[in-house]
Parts: structure tokens; sequence; C-alpha cells
């Protein structure tokens, strides 16, 4: 089984950013322990099965002090079986990674850190409005090194406006030499409710340019898997064995808790979807009330799910499954959509498995939207 928990402080806003969070950091103490209620409301949740997987994301989850993370995880540990080599990652900015007690007191209670270096430069940095600098960057990754850190992943962004090919280039030299089990990589997005998306909307930004995303794309897969990683997921790669346990629940599937505000659940026939308002988080956990609503997944929700994410990574989708989820011949519901995808490079069968091809991985949600069933 698997635990999110959503961390929603951040030091600032990022002008890309559309996560839940708030830069009023005065009530975290108030939200760690509502998170701990709400751990508490939700133990029948997940079936009684130790926890494979516990994933600080956020928001910031590297501004919690040591007591607040400590009260987390004895909370955890208390409602919860955790198994023996369970994955426990923290994301965490450079910004705060500068301390060696810091990062001494992480490695006590997290195995592994996500890294949000987004960028090695400055420029870039400033213009997303990140906290950190392009020095911090590089000096995070061997902090936490020295910190007993070995299962580390980083974060970084492509298809900046205004940025060279040869620029992103550096980007991927200087991320290869930190020599990192994991990295993510993401095309820059501007969505509504941000800075971007403001500045989009009022002619300030010029927009996203789909060319320069896809061929910076194409430069970072080739460097990876040129460099040894897999290419196990759309923006993910990996050294062999270095997959993410956690987020690779994800994608295939596997039930898993959300706490927080804004965290998501999914025990396999509905998901949960936490309120997105800190505040009101706070009072109705007090007053004993999950603040969530819930969404039963029709057949054609499970099976629509399934090819968004499961068309997404190496292993792509198993006909069987998907007749089973469907309880019909998917293949022969879909003969025509697949043979045009098939016919056009973008999907290939191997086997009992749908895959995206290396020119379909461009377009892998127009490539499962094709494949969507209705009820």
């Amino acid at each position: 089984m698997h635990l999110y928990i959503h961390i929603p402080f951040c030091k600032q806003a990022c002008h890309y950013c559309d996560f839940h969070f708030s830069t009023n950091l005065s009530r975290k103490a108030d939200l760690v322990d509502a998170i701990c209620a709400e751990i508490r409301l939700q133990q029948a949740y997940l079936p009684s099965q130790p926890l494979e997987t516990i994933y600080f994301g956020g928001g910031t989850p590297s501004l919690l002090t040591e007591t607040e993370l400590d009260r987390l995880l004895v909370t955890i540990h208390e409602q919860y079986s955790v198994a023996t080599g369970a994955e426990i990652t923290l994301e965490a900015n450079p910004d705060d990674l500068t301390d060696a007690v810091k990062l001494t007191m992480l490695r006590r209670y997290v195995n592994r850190l996500s890294i949000g270096i987004q960028t090695f430069d400055e420029t870039s940095l400033r213009w997303m409005n990140r906290a950190h600098n392009a020095q911090e960057a590089l000096a995070s990754v061997d902090r936490a090194r020295q910190a007993g850190f070995s299962n580390l992943s980083v974060d970084l962004i492509y298809g900046i406006p205004n940025r060279t090919d040869a620029s992103w280039e550096t980007d991927l030299t200087t991320m290869l030499a930190l020599d990192v089990p994991h990295l993510s990589a993401y095309a820059l997005t501007i969505e509504p409710d941000t800075a971007f998306g403001r500045w989009e909307r009022s002619g300030k930004l010029t927009p996203i340019d789909e060319q320069l995303a896809a061929t910076q794309f194409e430069q970072l897969t080739a460097a990876l898997i040129d460099a040894g990683y897999e290419h196990y997921e759309i923006s993910n790669f990996a050294k062999p064995g270095q997959y993410a346990r956690h987020n690779t629940a994800y994608w295939q599937r596997r039930p898993y808790l959300g706490v927080g505000p804004s965290a998501h659940s999914y025990n396999g026939v509905s998901r949960q979807y936490n309120i997105a308002n800190n505040a009101r988080y706070i009072a109705d956990i007090r007053q004993g009330v999950l603040p969530a609503t819930v969404e039963e997944l029709t057949v054609a929700d499970q099976v629509n799910e399934y090819l968004l994410t499961g068309l997404r990574t190496q292993w792509g989708c198993s006909i069987a499954e998907l007749d089973t989820l469907l309880g019909n011949d998917f293949s022969g519901q879909l003969q025509r959509e697949l043979t045009n995808l098939y016919q056009t490079g973008w999907l290939l069968r191997d086997g009992d498995r749908l895959r995206l091809t290396p020119a379909g991985k461009l377009f892998a949600d127009r490539v499962a939207a094709t494949l969507f069933v209705e009820e």
C-alpha cells in the first residue's frame, strides 16, 4: 500500500505552479496537527497491508521542522505497519538543503530526496521565480550525498521560452555529471491560475513553442538513454532498478491514500479528493469531518485512466487487463482506432502489450484519448 502526504506551504510562489500551496506559514503547525488527525480518521481506507512507500509532496515538504516531521511519521507508524525497506521520499528545494544539520535530520526520517532543481540556468531560475540560484542547485546534490543520501532524484523543466537548444544541452550535461540515479523532466505548461497564465492573457508572455519543447524532449531522451538511463515513463528516467516506487504505484493503478489539503486517494473503485483550502481543511478535521469528495469510477473511467497512465510507461497496457476492465474485447471494439495508430507509427503491439513508439511518446495523451471508451 502507498501513502501520500501533501504539505501545502512554500516560501514563495513559482510563476508556473498551480499546485495547492500557501506562502503564509503561520498555520503550518496547525496543519500538521490536522494531517495527523486525518491519518487517524483514514486508517481504514487502505487494506491492512504494510506501507511500501510514503511520499511527502507539496508545496515544499523540506520546510518541515524536525518536530513536525517526527510527529507525522510517529502517527503513520501508530496507524500502519511500514514495510521493511519502504521507500520514504521527501520533495526538497535546493535552498532548503544548504544546512548540513538539516540534511542530517532529514536522513534520519526519509531515505529518498526528490530535489526540485528545474534548471541550472540563472536567468531562467529568476524568470520562474525559483527561490534558489544555480550554485545552490549544484551544491544540493553533493550536500545530500554527504549527509548519506544515495537514493536521489532531480527535477528539470524544458521548453522554457527564449532558451536555446544549446542552453538546454548545457543543463543536460550538468545534470549527467551529477550522476543521480533518477531524473524527472517536465515540459513547461502555462496554467490559467498562475503568474504565467496572467502574463499570457495580458500579452506579456510569449506563448510556449511546442516545437521547441518537442526538440528538447528528443535531446533529453537521447542524452539520458545514451548515458544508461531507462526511459520508463514519459517524464521519468532511472538507472536500472532505480524506479520511483511510489509514482510507479500510481501508474500501475495500485491503491493509495492521500492526506492533507488537495490530496487525492484511490482504492480501486473510487477516487477521493480533499478540499484545497487550508483553513477549511483544518476546521473540518477538528470537527472529525473528512473534507473530501468521492467519485465512484465507472467502467469507462477505469479503462480510460488505465490507458492514460499505462501508455505513459515502458510497460504499456495489457490487452487482457483492458478486456477484463471493459468486460468485452477491447482490441476488437477499437480495431479501427488501433490500426490507424499502428499505421501512424505512434503505437505498437508486443504480444499482450500496447506500447507507445518513440515517436508516439510526443503524443501520449492524444494516443490514449483516441482509444477512450464510452459507457
